[in-house]
Protein backbone atom coordinates (compact mmCIF):
# COMPACT_ATOMS: atom_id res chain seq x y z
CA UNK A 1 0.00 0.00 0.00
CA UNK A 2 2.78 2.43 -1.08
CA UNK A 3 0.12 5.32 -2.89
CA UNK A 4 -1.69 6.91 0.01
CA UNK A 5 -4.82 7.54 -2.41
CA UNK A 6 -4.92 3.87 -3.29
CA UNK A 7 -5.03 3.02 0.34
CA UNK A 8 -7.72 4.62 0.85
CA UNK A 9 -9.42 3.68 -1.98
CA UNK A 10 -9.01 0.17 -1.12
CA UNK A 11 -10.21 0.54 2.63
CA UNK A 12 -13.39 2.67 1.48
CA UNK A 13 -14.32 -0.09 -0.79
CA UNK A 14 -13.91 -3.21 1.41
CA UNK A 15 -15.65 -1.05 3.53
CA UNK A 16 -18.14 -1.03 1.27
CA UNK A 17 -18.59 -4.44 0.53
CA UNK A 18 -18.54 -5.40 4.17
CA UNK A 19 -21.77 -2.84 4.50
CA UNK A 20 -23.65 -3.91 1.93
CA UNK A 21 -25.09 -6.87 3.80
CA UNK A 22 -25.63 -4.31 7.25
CA UNK A 23 -27.22 -1.49 4.71
CA UNK A 24 -29.61 -4.39 3.34
CA UNK A 25 -30.89 -5.02 7.19
CA UNK A 26 -30.81 -1.70 8.38
CA UNK A 27 -32.98 -0.11 5.68
CA UNK A 28 -35.30 -1.35 6.08
CA UNK A 29 -36.04 -2.09 9.86
CA UNK A 30 -38.35 0.72 9.93
CA UNK A 31 -40.51 -0.33 7.30
CA UNK A 32 -41.41 -3.62 9.00
CA UNK A 33 -45.08 -2.32 9.86
CA UNK A 34 -46.07 -0.84 6.54
CA UNK A 35 -44.43 -4.24 4.96
CA UNK A 36 -46.62 -6.04 7.08
CA UNK A 37 -49.83 -3.75 5.65
CA UNK A 38 -48.79 -3.98 2.29
CA UNK A 39 -48.54 -7.87 2.20
CA UNK A 40 -51.35 -8.51 4.40
CA UNK A 41 -49.31 -10.01 7.53
CA UNK A 42 -47.97 -8.80 10.89
CA UNK A 43 -44.55 -7.72 11.70
CA UNK A 44 -43.79 -10.77 13.45
CA UNK A 45 -44.21 -12.86 9.27
CA UNK A 46 -42.21 -9.87 8.77
CA UNK A 47 -39.40 -10.53 10.67
CA UNK A 48 -38.89 -13.89 9.26
CA UNK A 49 -37.74 -11.95 6.49
CA UNK A 50 -34.72 -10.69 8.85
CA UNK A 51 -33.96 -14.57 9.76
CA UNK A 52 -34.01 -15.64 6.63
CA UNK A 53 -31.79 -13.18 5.49
CA UNK A 54 -29.27 -13.92 8.05
CA UNK A 55 -29.51 -17.87 7.02
CA UNK A 56 -28.98 -17.33 3.75
CA UNK A 57 -25.57 -14.77 4.57
CA UNK A 58 -24.46 -17.72 6.76
CA UNK A 59 -24.73 -20.42 4.33
CA UNK A 60 -23.49 -18.42 1.66
CA UNK A 61 -19.94 -18.13 2.94
CA UNK A 62 -19.16 -20.99 2.91
CA UNK A 63 -20.03 -21.20 -0.88
CA UNK A 64 -17.73 -18.04 -1.73
CA UNK A 65 -14.85 -19.06 0.24
CA UNK A 66 -13.14 -22.33 -1.53
CA UNK A 67 -14.61 -20.03 -5.01
CA UNK A 68 -12.12 -17.25 -3.86
CA UNK A 69 -9.29 -19.42 -2.87
CA UNK A 70 -9.73 -21.26 -6.58
CA UNK A 71 -10.44 -18.37 -8.93
CA UNK A 72 -9.64 -15.50 -7.38
CA UNK A 73 -11.06 -12.23 -5.24
CA UNK A 74 -12.73 -10.74 -7.70
CA UNK A 75 -15.36 -12.98 -10.08
CA UNK A 76 -16.88 -14.40 -7.32
CA UNK A 77 -17.12 -11.43 -5.93
CA UNK A 78 -19.40 -10.20 -9.49
CA UNK A 79 -21.28 -13.14 -9.25
CA UNK A 80 -22.75 -12.00 -5.80
CA UNK A 81 -22.89 -8.37 -6.49
CA UNK A 82 -25.49 -9.61 -9.39
CA UNK A 83 -27.80 -12.25 -7.72
CA UNK A 84 -27.81 -9.29 -4.91
CA UNK A 85 -29.30 -7.42 -7.98
CA UNK A 86 -31.67 -9.42 -9.30
CA UNK A 87 -32.91 -10.33 -5.73
CA UNK A 88 -33.33 -7.23 -4.30
CA UNK A 89 -35.48 -6.47 -7.68
CA UNK A 90 -37.72 -9.63 -6.44
CA UNK A 91 -37.89 -8.19 -3.25
CA UNK A 92 -38.93 -4.74 -4.72
CA UNK A 93 -41.77 -6.13 -6.67
CA UNK A 94 -43.15 -8.93 -4.24
CA UNK A 95 -46.83 -9.28 -3.30
CA UNK A 96 -46.21 -12.10 -0.44
CA UNK A 97 -44.25 -12.41 2.81
CA UNK A 98 -43.23 -15.92 1.71
CA UNK A 99 -42.18 -14.46 -1.50
CA UNK A 100 -40.33 -11.43 0.27
CA UNK A 101 -38.46 -14.53 2.54
CA UNK A 102 -37.52 -16.08 -0.03
CA UNK A 103 -35.80 -13.16 -1.79
CA UNK A 104 -34.33 -11.64 1.33
CA UNK A 105 -32.66 -15.39 1.68
CA UNK A 106 -31.53 -14.74 -2.18
CA UNK A 107 -30.32 -11.32 -1.39
CA UNK A 108 -28.39 -12.57 1.28
CA UNK A 109 -26.57 -14.77 -0.95
CA UNK A 110 -25.20 -11.92 -3.02
CA UNK A 111 -24.56 -9.65 -0.16
CA UNK A 112 -21.83 -12.38 1.79
CA UNK A 113 -19.63 -12.46 -1.26
CA UNK A 114 -18.72 -9.30 0.06
CA UNK A 115 -18.36 -9.69 3.80
CA UNK A 116 -16.59 -12.67 2.53
CA UNK A 117 -14.10 -11.11 0.11
CA UNK A 118 -13.47 -7.74 2.30
CA UNK A 119 -11.80 -9.91 5.17
CA UNK A 120 -9.41 -12.06 3.02
CA UNK A 121 -8.35 -9.12 1.24
CA UNK A 122 -7.54 -7.47 4.24
CA UNK A 123 -5.76 -10.78 5.24
CA UNK A 124 -4.01 -10.93 1.87
CA UNK A 125 -3.25 -7.01 1.57
CA UNK A 126 -1.84 -6.29 5.23
CA UNK A 127 0.62 -7.19 7.72
CA UNK A 128 -0.97 -9.49 10.69
CA UNK A 129 -0.05 -6.58 13.00
CA UNK A 130 -1.89 -4.25 11.21
CA UNK A 131 -5.34 -6.55 10.93
CA UNK A 132 -6.96 -4.97 13.76
CA UNK A 133 -6.47 -1.23 13.08
CA UNK A 134 -7.64 -2.22 9.18
CA UNK A 135 -10.63 -3.70 10.47
CA UNK A 136 -11.49 -1.07 12.83
CA UNK A 137 -11.37 1.30 9.76
CA UNK A 138 -13.41 -0.88 7.69
CA UNK A 139 -15.83 -0.67 10.73
CA UNK A 140 -15.88 3.28 10.16
CA UNK A 141 -17.42 2.56 7.03
CA UNK A 142 -19.63 -0.52 8.05
CA UNK A 143 -21.09 1.52 11.14
CA UNK A 144 -22.30 4.37 8.93
CA UNK A 145 -24.49 2.11 8.01
CA UNK A 146 -26.95 2.18 11.25
CA UNK A 147 -26.89 6.11 10.79
CA UNK A 148 -27.67 6.49 7.39
CA UNK A 149 -29.74 3.07 6.25
CA UNK A 150 -32.58 3.75 8.80
CA UNK A 151 -33.12 7.04 8.89
CA UNK A 152 -33.07 7.26 4.73
CA UNK A 153 -35.05 3.96 4.81
CA UNK A 154 -37.56 5.55 7.16
CA UNK A 155 -38.11 8.55 4.89
CA UNK A 156 -38.20 6.73 1.70
CA UNK A 157 -40.98 4.52 2.99
CA UNK A 158 -43.00 7.42 4.20
CA UNK A 159 -42.38 9.28 1.17
CA UNK A 160 -42.25 6.60 -1.17
CA UNK A 161 -43.29 3.37 -0.10
CA UNK A 162 -41.32 0.03 0.86
CA UNK A 163 -41.00 -1.13 -2.11
CA UNK A 164 -38.58 2.23 -2.91
CA UNK A 165 -36.08 0.59 -0.51
CA UNK A 166 -35.35 -2.39 -1.93
CA UNK A 167 -34.96 -0.28 -5.08
CA UNK A 168 -32.60 1.94 -3.57
CA UNK A 169 -30.46 -0.68 -2.39
CA UNK A 170 -30.52 -1.85 -6.23
CA UNK A 171 -28.84 1.56 -7.12
CA UNK A 172 -26.23 1.30 -3.96
CA UNK A 173 -25.55 -2.22 -5.72
CA UNK A 174 -24.42 -1.21 -9.05
CA UNK A 175 -22.72 1.93 -7.23
CA UNK A 176 -20.30 -0.99 -5.47
CA UNK A 177 -20.00 -3.20 -8.25
CA UNK A 178 -18.64 -0.22 -10.72
CA UNK A 179 -16.36 0.60 -8.31
CA UNK A 180 -15.26 -2.82 -7.93
CA UNK A 181 -14.58 -3.42 -11.15
CA UNK A 182 -12.73 -0.21 -11.86
CA UNK A 183 -10.78 0.67 -8.64
CA UNK A 184 -10.40 -2.32 -6.29
CA UNK A 185 -7.49 -4.48 -7.40
CA UNK A 186 -6.89 -8.36 -7.35
CA UNK A 187 -5.06 -9.35 -4.49
CA UNK A 188 -4.92 -13.10 -5.53
CA UNK A 189 -4.23 -14.69 -8.14
CA UNK A 190 -6.28 -17.98 -9.39
CA UNK A 191 -5.48 -20.98 -7.77
CA UNK A 192 -6.52 -23.99 -9.97
CA UNK A 193 -4.98 -26.57 -8.02
CA UNK A 194 -7.66 -25.70 -5.57
CA UNK A 195 -10.22 -28.35 -5.47
CA UNK A 196 -14.00 -27.51 -5.53
CA UNK A 197 -14.86 -31.09 -5.02
CA UNK A 198 -17.26 -31.46 -1.37
CA UNK A 199 -15.00 -33.95 0.36
CA UNK A 200 -11.31 -31.34 -0.65
CA UNK A 201 -13.64 -28.72 0.60
CA UNK A 202 -15.30 -29.87 3.95
CA UNK A 203 -11.38 -31.85 5.38
CA UNK A 204 -10.40 -28.12 4.32
CA UNK A 205 -13.39 -26.24 6.54
CA UNK A 206 -12.34 -28.87 9.21
CA UNK A 207 -8.44 -28.01 9.13
CA UNK A 208 -9.91 -24.51 9.90
CA UNK A 209 -12.05 -25.14 12.56
CA UNK A 210 -10.29 -27.69 14.86
CA UNK A 211 -7.55 -24.83 14.85
CA UNK A 212 -7.46 -23.42 18.81
CA UNK A 213 -6.84 -19.78 17.37
CA UNK A 214 -9.48 -19.91 14.95
CA UNK A 215 -12.13 -21.69 17.07
CA UNK A 216 -11.71 -19.83 20.24
CA UNK A 217 -11.51 -16.28 18.51
CA UNK A 218 -14.04 -17.02 16.02
CA UNK A 219 -16.74 -18.53 18.97
CA UNK A 220 -16.22 -15.36 20.82
CA UNK A 221 -16.79 -12.95 17.89
CA UNK A 222 -19.56 -14.45 16.84
CA UNK A 223 -21.66 -14.81 20.27
CA UNK A 224 -20.71 -11.26 20.61
CA UNK A 225 -21.65 -10.29 17.84
CA UNK A 226 -25.45 -11.85 18.27
CA UNK A 227 -26.07 -9.25 20.86
CA UNK A 228 -25.87 -6.92 18.53
CA UNK A 229 -28.08 -9.14 15.86
CA UNK A 230 -30.78 -9.22 18.76
CA UNK A 231 -30.79 -5.68 19.19
CA UNK A 232 -31.06 -5.22 15.09
CA UNK A 233 -33.84 -7.59 14.92
CA UNK A 234 -36.14 -7.05 18.17
CA UNK A 235 -35.47 -3.22 18.14
CA UNK A 236 -38.65 -2.55 15.74
CA UNK A 237 -41.11 -3.63 17.64
CA UNK A 238 -39.17 -2.26 21.00
CA UNK A 239 -39.29 1.06 19.34
CA UNK A 240 -42.26 0.93 17.04
CA UNK A 241 -44.54 -0.70 18.93
CA UNK A 242 -43.63 -1.13 22.63
CA UNK A 243 -42.75 2.69 22.66
CA UNK A 244 -44.81 4.30 19.72
CA UNK A 245 -42.46 6.02 18.02
CA UNK A 246 -42.91 6.49 14.10
CA UNK A 247 -40.70 5.42 11.30
CA UNK A 248 -38.51 8.48 11.18
CA UNK A 249 -37.55 8.78 15.01
CA UNK A 250 -36.68 5.20 14.58
CA UNK A 251 -34.40 5.72 12.02
CA UNK A 252 -33.02 8.64 14.75
CA UNK A 253 -32.57 6.53 17.41
CA UNK A 254 -30.64 3.80 15.43
CA UNK A 255 -28.32 6.38 14.11
CA UNK A 256 -27.79 7.62 17.68
CA UNK A 257 -26.94 4.34 18.81
CA UNK A 258 -25.29 3.87 15.81
CA UNK A 259 -22.81 6.60 16.34
CA UNK A 260 -21.24 4.61 19.94
CA UNK A 261 -19.88 1.82 17.53
CA UNK A 262 -18.02 4.68 15.22
CA UNK A 263 -16.42 5.80 18.08
CA UNK A 264 -15.49 3.25 19.75
CA UNK A 265 -13.52 1.42 16.68
CA UNK A 266 -11.67 4.35 15.67
CA UNK A 267 -10.64 4.47 20.04
CA UNK A 268 -9.67 0.92 19.70
CA UNK A 269 -7.04 2.14 16.48
CA UNK A 270 -5.23 4.22 19.03
CA UNK A 271 -5.58 1.84 22.43
CA UNK A 272 -3.81 -1.20 19.91
CA UNK A 273 -0.92 1.38 20.10
CA UNK A 274 -0.20 0.30 23.62
CA UNK A 275 -2.26 -2.32 24.36
CA UNK A 276 -2.49 -6.24 21.92
CA UNK A 277 -6.07 -7.43 21.30
CA UNK A 278 -5.74 -10.01 23.54
CA UNK A 279 -5.86 -7.75 26.38
CA UNK A 280 -8.42 -5.26 24.78
CA UNK A 281 -11.15 -7.95 24.13
CA UNK A 282 -11.95 -9.10 27.65
CA UNK A 283 -12.25 -5.48 29.25
CA UNK A 284 -14.68 -4.53 26.80
CA UNK A 285 -16.60 -7.85 26.95
CA UNK A 286 -16.43 -7.18 31.01
CA UNK A 287 -18.70 -3.99 30.81
CA UNK A 288 -20.91 -5.24 28.13
CA UNK A 289 -21.95 -8.23 30.03
CA UNK A 290 -22.43 -5.62 33.18
CA UNK A 291 -24.41 -3.51 30.74
CA UNK A 292 -26.23 -6.39 29.28
CA UNK A 293 -27.44 -7.64 32.96
CA UNK A 294 -28.29 -3.91 33.82
CA UNK A 295 -30.09 -3.69 30.66
CA UNK A 296 -32.36 -6.42 31.12
CA UNK A 297 -32.37 -6.34 35.00
CA UNK A 298 -34.40 -2.87 34.10
CA UNK A 299 -36.83 -4.33 31.67
CA UNK A 300 -37.50 -7.12 34.04
CA UNK A 301 -38.17 -5.19 37.22
CA UNK A 302 -38.98 -1.83 35.49
CA UNK A 303 -41.01 -2.97 32.38
CA UNK A 304 -38.00 -0.68 30.70
CA UNK A 305 -37.90 3.56 30.16
CA UNK A 306 -37.61 4.88 26.92
CA UNK A 307 -34.65 6.86 27.36
CA UNK A 308 -32.31 4.99 30.03
CA UNK A 309 -33.27 1.68 27.38
CA UNK A 310 -31.85 4.06 24.77
CA UNK A 311 -28.12 5.05 27.14
CA UNK A 312 -27.66 1.10 28.00
CA UNK A 313 -27.92 -0.29 24.42
CA UNK A 314 -25.81 2.74 23.59
CA UNK A 315 -22.87 2.00 25.62
CA UNK A 316 -23.45 -1.76 24.83
CA UNK A 317 -23.69 -1.50 21.03
CA UNK A 318 -20.89 0.99 21.87
CA UNK A 319 -18.74 -2.46 23.30
CA UNK A 320 -18.99 -4.04 20.07
CA UNK A 321 -16.30 -1.57 18.77
CA UNK A 322 -13.70 -3.31 20.80
CA UNK A 323 -14.51 -6.69 20.03
CA UNK A 324 -15.50 -7.32 16.38
CA UNK A 325 -12.28 -5.76 15.13
CA UNK A 326 -9.59 -7.59 17.76
CA UNK A 327 -11.38 -10.77 17.30
CA UNK A 328 -11.69 -11.04 13.65
CA UNK A 329 -7.48 -10.46 13.25
CA UNK A 330 -7.05 -12.74 15.75
CA UNK A 331 -8.99 -15.30 14.24
CA UNK A 332 -7.48 -15.17 10.53
CA UNK A 333 -4.03 -14.76 12.17
CA UNK A 334 -3.61 -18.05 11.25
CA UNK A 335 -4.33 -18.53 7.84
CA UNK A 336 -2.50 -16.53 5.37
CA UNK A 337 -2.53 -18.68 2.78
CA UNK A 338 -6.10 -19.94 3.55
CA UNK A 339 -7.87 -16.80 4.00
CA UNK A 340 -10.90 -17.18 2.07
CA UNK A 341 -11.84 -20.12 3.45
CA UNK A 342 -10.91 -19.01 6.69
CA UNK A 343 -12.91 -15.63 6.14
CA UNK A 344 -15.93 -17.56 4.61
CA UNK A 345 -15.95 -19.75 7.83
CA UNK A 346 -15.84 -17.41 10.48
CA UNK A 347 -18.49 -15.49 9.02
CA UNK A 348 -20.79 -18.35 8.56
CA UNK A 349 -20.02 -19.08 12.01
CA UNK A 350 -20.96 -15.39 12.66
CA UNK A 351 -24.19 -14.75 10.96
CA UNK A 352 -25.37 -18.25 11.85
CA UNK A 353 -25.05 -17.99 15.53
CA UNK A 354 -26.39 -14.25 14.21
CA UNK A 355 -29.68 -15.80 12.44
CA UNK A 356 -30.18 -18.09 15.79
CA UNK A 357 -30.48 -14.91 18.23
CA UNK A 358 -32.21 -13.13 16.50
CA UNK A 359 -34.92 -16.32 15.37
CA UNK A 360 -35.08 -16.58 19.45
CA UNK A 361 -35.99 -12.84 19.83
CA UNK A 362 -38.82 -13.06 17.73
CA UNK A 363 -40.03 -16.76 19.09
CA UNK A 364 -39.91 -15.25 22.79
CA UNK A 365 -41.67 -11.86 21.76
CA UNK A 366 -44.15 -11.01 24.39
CA UNK A 367 -44.96 -7.79 23.90
CA UNK A 368 -42.27 -6.24 26.36
CA UNK A 369 -38.45 -5.49 25.84
CA UNK A 370 -37.59 -8.45 27.91
CA UNK A 371 -37.42 -11.04 25.06
CA UNK A 372 -34.13 -8.68 23.25
CA UNK A 373 -32.39 -7.42 26.38
CA UNK A 374 -32.54 -10.85 27.66
CA UNK A 375 -30.67 -12.42 24.48
CA UNK A 376 -28.18 -9.50 24.29
CA UNK A 377 -27.27 -10.18 28.23
CA UNK A 378 -26.68 -13.68 27.77
CA UNK A 379 -24.74 -13.37 24.29
CA UNK A 380 -21.83 -10.80 26.61
CA UNK A 381 -21.92 -13.00 29.18
CA UNK A 382 -21.72 -16.27 27.07
CA UNK A 383 -19.13 -14.56 25.23
CA UNK A 384 -16.87 -13.65 27.79
CA UNK A 385 -17.55 -17.56 29.42
CA UNK A 386 -15.81 -18.38 25.85
CA UNK A 387 -12.92 -16.17 25.49
CA UNK A 388 -11.89 -17.12 29.12
CA UNK A 389 -12.14 -20.55 29.03
CA UNK A 390 -10.29 -20.62 25.49
CA UNK A 391 -7.32 -18.12 26.94
CA UNK A 392 -5.80 -20.85 28.26
CA UNK A 393 -5.67 -22.83 24.84
CA UNK A 394 -4.20 -19.85 22.56
CA UNK A 395 -1.29 -19.14 25.01
CA UNK A 396 0.41 -22.54 24.12
CA UNK A 397 -0.26 -20.78 20.35
CA UNK A 398 2.47 -19.57 18.75
CA UNK A 399 2.90 -15.86 18.92
CA UNK A 400 1.42 -13.32 16.35
CA UNK A 401 5.14 -12.46 15.15
CA UNK A 402 5.73 -16.09 14.99
CA UNK A 403 2.48 -16.78 12.99
CA UNK A 404 3.48 -13.59 10.72
CA UNK A 405 6.77 -15.12 9.64
CA UNK A 406 5.27 -18.52 9.08
CA UNK A 407 2.35 -17.80 7.20
CA UNK A 408 2.32 -14.31 5.71
CA UNK A 409 2.58 -13.81 2.06
CA UNK A 410 2.73 -9.95 2.03
CA UNK A 411 1.35 -7.99 -1.32
CA UNK A 412 3.24 -4.87 -1.35
CA UNK A 413 2.08 -2.92 -4.17
CA UNK A 414 -0.58 -2.54 -6.06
Amino acid sequence: MKQKTSYFNVILILGLLTAIGPFSIDMYLPAFPAIAKGLNTDVAQVMLTLSSFFIGISAGQLVYGPLLERFGRKKPLYIGLIIYLFASAGCAFTESVNALIAFRFLQALGSCAGLVTSRAMVRDLFEVKENAKIFSSLMLVVAVSPIIAPTVGGYVTAVLGWRYVFASLMVVDMAVLVAVFFLLPESKKPDPSHSLRPMAVIRNFVSIIMHPQFYIYALTGAVAASGLYAYISGSPHLFIEFFGVNEKQYGWIFAIIAVGIITTSQINTWILRRYSSEKIIPVALMVQSVIGIALAGFAFFNGSEFYSTILLIFLYISCQGFVFPNASALTLAAFGHNAGNASALMGAIQMGIGATASAVVSVLQNGTALPMTGVMAFCSLTALSIFMAGRKITLQQPTREELEEEDVEMISGL
